[in-house]
C-alpha cells in the first residue's frame, strides 16, 4: 500500500451549529467530535500518520482533546477551506506522502470501511483521486422566488461526502494553482474533489455511507449523540412471493418493464420481485408484512406500480433507526430472461431504496421444468434483506 496521511480539517466555526464551542470540540458521548473522528484515522492500518487543520485559537482546546494521540504538529488553517486544505497539504511536503486522505472533522461516524475504499480504488488504478458518496435519493426540485420552477433529473446525482483520498502531487499543485490565481471565488470550492476538477483531475466515486454525516446543526449533533449511544446489531428478513402468468406483452421485475409474450396476474403492477423484497424488509425490522400496509381488497392500490410498496418499507427501516446494509433477488422461472435486464433491474432497485447498487443482489434460476415455474405457469422470487439496527442496553 503507498505511503498514505490523512488530513482532517478542523479549522472551521461551525456558525449554524451555535454553541459555546466550535463543532468539532462539542461532546458526542464521552469524546469530542474531533477525538472520535481523529481515533477512527489514527487507528487505521492504511494510514501511516495524521496532520490536523485548526484554527489559531484553537490551541488550548485542541491540545486538550488530542492528549495521548500520537498526530504531527498542527498547523493553523485560513480564511476559507480551500486555504485550510492547502496549508495543511504545505504541512506535508517535508516528507510527501503519496496519498493524502482529506476528511471533514465534523464527520465522526466515518467507518473504516469507507476509509479503505477511497484510500483503495487510488492505490490500485491510474486516477488521481477517489471520493466517498451515496447516491441521491429524494426528489428534488429547483426553486426561483419561493416557487417551483423545475424538478431535476437525479439520475447519476450523489452527495459527495469524506474521506476523499488523492495522489499527493497533482492535488497540491491543483491547490496551489487556485491559490496563485488569488481566486475571490475559492469560497466556492467546497471541497477537494471542486478543486480537482478545476485542475482536470480525474476522480472515482466510491460508495459511502448514510452514517457518515456532517454535524451542522443542533438536529445533527443530537443524531451522532444517539449514533454512539445505542449499539447496532444486523437483521435479516425474508420475502417470498408468487405471481401467475397471464394476458399481456411485458411483465415488470424490480421495476423494470421485460418485453415478453404474457403479463402477470396482480392487484397491482404484479412485480413479484418488489413484492418479495419488501416482505424481506419489513421482516428484518419484524415490521409486518406487505399486506398489512397495501391490502389487495383495498382498490386504491389497483395497478399501483410496486415501487411505492418498496419505498414505504425502507421508510420504515429508516423510522426504526435501520439502515440497508444489502438485499438480494432471486427470480425462479423458465422465461423471460433476466440476464440482459440485470444492471438495469440492480440500478432500479438501489434508486428506489437509495443505496448503492453494488448492494443490490439479482439473480436468476429455474426448477429444471419442475413445479408451477417449470411448466411456465407463473414466476416466484425469494428475496433477502439484511438491516442494521439500534438496540438499547
Amino acid at each position: 500500500m503507498p505511503r498514505t496521511v490523512a488530513l482532517i480539517v478542523a479549522a472551521g466555526r461551525g456558525h449554524r451549529l451555535g454553541g459555546p464551542l466550535p463543532k468539532q470540540y462539542q461532546a458526542i458521548g464521552a469524546r469530542s467530535v474531533l477525538r472520535q473522528t481523529l481515533e477512527q484515522f489514527s487507528g487505521h492500518p492504511a494510514v501511516e500518520a495524521v496532520q490536523v487543520v485548526i484554527a489559531a485559537g484553537d490551541r488550548v482546546l485542541y491540545d486538550a482533546q488530542t492528549a495521548g494521540l500520537v498526530l504531527r504538529p498542527a498547523c493553523i488553517g485560513g480564511p476559507t477551506r480551500q486555504r485550510s486544505v492547502l496549508n495543511g497539504l504545505e504541512a506535508l511536503t517535508d516528507e510527501p506522502p503519496q496519498i493524502v486522505t482529506i476528511h471533514d472533522a465534523a464527520r465522526p461516524l466515518v467507518s473504516a470501511d469507507v476509509i479503505s475504499r477511497t484510500i483503495e480504488a487510488v492505490a490500485a488504478s491510474g486516477i488521481a483521486g477517489a471520493v466517498a458518496g451515496v447516491p441521491v435519493a429524494d426528489t428534488l426540485k429547483r426553486v426561483e422566488g419561493g416557487r417551483v420552477a423545475a424538478t431535476v433529473d437525479r439520475q447519476g446525482l450523489w452527495r459527495a461526502q469524506t474521506p476523499q483520498s488523492f495522489r499527493f502531487a497533482p492535488l497540491l499543485a491543483a491547490h496551489r494553482a487556485v491559490a496563485a490565481l488569488g481566486d475571490s471565488d475559492d469560497t466556492a470550492l467546497t471541497d477537494d474533489v471542486a478543486v480537482a476538477e478545476r485542475a482536470g483531475l480525474e476522480i472515482a466515486m466510491v460508495e459511502g455511507e448514510e452514517r457518515n454525516f456532517k454535524i451542522t446543526t443542533e438536529d445533527d449533533l443530537a443524531r451522532a449523540r444517539r449514533e454512539l449511544a445505542l449499539r447496532r446489531e444486523t437483521r435479516m428478513g425474508t420475502g417470498f412471493d408468487v405471481h401467475a402468468f397471464g394476458p399481456g406483452t411485458a411483465v415488470t421485475l424490480c421495476g423494470v418493464e421485460i418485453p415478453y409474450t404474457q403479463g402477470l396476474v396482480g392487484h397491482s403492477d404484479a412485480d413479484v420481485a418488489l413484492h418479495a423484497l419488501t416482505d424481506a424488509l419489513l421482516g428484518a425490522v419484524a415490521a409486518g408484512d406487505i399486506g398489512q400496509y397495501f391490502p389487495p381488497s383495498d382498490p386504491q392500490w389497483r395497478n399501483a406500480a410496486s415501487e411505492r410498496f418498496l419505498r414505504h418499507a425502507a421508510e420504515v427501516v429508516e423510522r426504526s433507526g435501520g439502515r440497508i446494509v444489502n438485499v438480494d433477488v432471486t427470480l425462479i422461472c423458465e422465461a423471460p430472461r433476466v440476464g440482459p435486464h440485470r444492471d438495469r433491474m440492480r440500478a432500479r432497485v438501489a434508486e428506489i431504496l437509495g443505496i448503492a447498487a453494488g448492494r443490490v443482489g439479482i439473480k436468476a434460476t429455474t426448477t429444471e421444468k419442475l413445479g408451477f415455474t417449470g411448466r411456465g405457469e407463473g414466476i416466484a422470487v425469494q428475496a433477502a434483506a439484511t438491516v442494521e439496527v439500534p438496540v438499547e442496553d
